[in-house]
């Protein structure tokens, strides 16, 4: 093992525990059956610091996913 393939391997430990805790940071989107009549606020638009949040969700994603993609498909021994 290399010492890039060990340092790919601890950066996507660190980018799942980091996407868990953003995830966990998320707001709830609703109050299960008892907000079926207030669907409407569910669709409105998302205050700034929710939709940096969400952006910053998805980007430790695509990052966690990308290491993914190397270490598994072998492009890094």
């Amino acid at each position: 093992m290399s010492a890039l393939y060990i340092s790919l391997l601890i950066f996507e430990a660190i980018l799942g525990v980091l996407m868990i805790i953003l995830i966990l940071l998320h707001a709830p989107k609703g109050d299960g059956m008892a907000g079926i009549g207030a669907a409407a606020t569910v669709f409105s638009g998302k205050r700034g610091a929710e939709a940096g949040l969400d952006r910053l969700t998805w980007t430790i994603f695509g990052l966690f996913m990308l290491v993914c993609l190397f270490l598994g498909f072998g492009f890094v021994k």
